[in-house]
C-alpha cells in the first residue's frame, strides 16, 4: 500500500478528532475575533493536544492573523496545519541508523516494546541489514521467551539469559555477538519499570557504560515506546523517562487504534523528543519511520 495512504488510514480517528473539530469551529466563524481563538483553543485540547501545546498554536496563529491582516476565518485552518509542521519539523534531522548501531529500546510494560523492537528487526532486516536481538529485558516473567518467539518470525537471531540474570550482562553478550558476526544493528530489550526510577536510571547507566565501552564505534540510539492510545499520560511517560535516560527518539504504538495520536505534537514541543517511528497497523511491515511533513498532510487530508 502507498505510505502516504496507510498513514492516512492509520491517522483516521486521530483526523476525525483534530481535524474535524477544528473544521466544526471555523464553520460557525465568518470573521475572526477571540472567540474563535478561544473556541480553537478548546478544540485542540480536547483533541488530545495538551494545554500548553494548544495554547502555543493558537498564540502562533493568532500573531500570524494580526501580522498579516487577515480576515476571513477559512484560512485559519491552513495556518494550524503550517504551524503543527513547523512543531513536528523543527531541529528534526533525518533518522538513519548507521553500521554498526546499537539501539536500546525502554518503556513501561503493555506499551507495545517487545512488538516493536521484532517489527524494527524487521524493517532494518528488509533493507538487508543484518540484525541481532539481546533480551535484556531478564525481570519481567516471560518477556524473553515472547521476545523469542519475534526474534524466530523475523529470523534473527537472539542473545538471551536467564530470568532475573544481570541486564548488563546480555547486552555485553549482544554486543560480543554483534562484533564477532560483523552485525550492523543490535537492538537492546531492557525492563520497563518506572516505580522505582532510581534502580531503572542504574540499570540504564550501566547497560550504557556496557555499550560504550565495548562498542564505541556503535551509534548509540536510545528509543521509547509510548503508546498511542494513552493520550497525555504517553506524554508523562516521557517526562519521567526522560529525565532518567538519554533519549534519542520516540517509538509510538497503537497509531491506528486511537483518536489521541495528536499526542505526537505535544511531546515534540513540549520536550522536544523527535518521533522516529510510529505503528499504524498490526501486522510485521506496519511499524513506519516517521516523516513529519507526511503525518502532518494526512492529519489534514479530506
Amino acid at each position: 500500500m502507498d505510505i502516504f495512504k496507510k498513514m492516512k488510514e492509520g491517522l483516521s480517528l486521530t483526523r476525525q478528532n483534530i481535524s474535524e473539530s477544528v473544521g466544526n469551529v471555523l464553520k460557525s466563524f465568518a470573521s475572526i475575533d477571540e472567540n474563535l481563538f478561544e473556541e480553537l483553543e478548546e478544540a485542540l485540547i480536547t483533541a488530545d493536544l495538551g494545554v500548553t501545546t494548544s495554547c502555543d498554536i493558537i498564540e502562533s496563529v493568532r500573531a500570524r492573523v494580526k501580522k498579516e491582516r487577515i480576515k476571513d476565518a477559512a484560512l485559519v485552518r491552513g495556518l494550524i496545519e503550517e504551524k503543527i509542521t513547523s512543531i513536528l519539523t523543527q531541529d528534526t534531522a533525518e533518522f538513519a541508523l548507521k553500521s554498526p548501531s546499537i539501539v536500546l529500546v525502554i518503556g513501561v510494560n503493555g506499551a507495545g516494546k517487545t512488538t516493536s523492537i521484532g517489527k524494527l528487526a524487521n524493517y532494518y532486516k528488509g533493507f538487508g541489514k543484518s540484525v541481532i536481538i539481546a533480551a535484556a529485558d531478564t525481570f519481567r516473567a516471560a518477556a524473553i521467551d515472547q521476545l523469542g518467539v519475534w526474534a524466530a518470525r523475523v529470523g534473527v537471531p537472539m542473545i538471551a539469559h536467564k530470568e532475573n540474570s544481570d541486564p548488563a550482562a546480555v547486552v555485553f553478550d549482544g554486543i560480543s555477538s554483534a562484533k564477532a558476526k560483523g552485525a550492523d544493528i543490535l537492538i537492546c530489550d531492557t525492563a520497563g519499570r518506572l516505580h522505582n526510577k532510581k534502580n531503572l536510571m542504574e540499570e540504564l547507566k550501566k547497560i550504557c557504560k556496557v555499550a560504550q565501552r565495548e562498542f564505541p564505534e556503535a551509534q548509540s540510539e536510545v528509543l521509547l515506546v509510548l503508546d498511542a492510545t494513552t493520550g497525555q499520560n504517553a506524554l508523562q511517560q516521557a517526562k519521567l523517562f526522560h529525565e532518567t535516560a538519554n533519549i534519542t527518539g520516540i517509538i509510538l504504538t497503537k497509531l491506528d487504534s486511537t483518536a489521541k495520536g495528536g499526542i505526537i505534537i505535544s511531546i515534540k514541543n513540549e520536550l522536544n523528543l523527535p518521533v522516529r517511528f510510529v505503528g499504524v497497523g498490526e501486522g510485521l511491515d506496519d511499524l513506519r519511520l516517521f516523516e513529519p511533513e507526511e503525518f502532518a498532510r494526512a492529519l489534514f487530508a479530506d
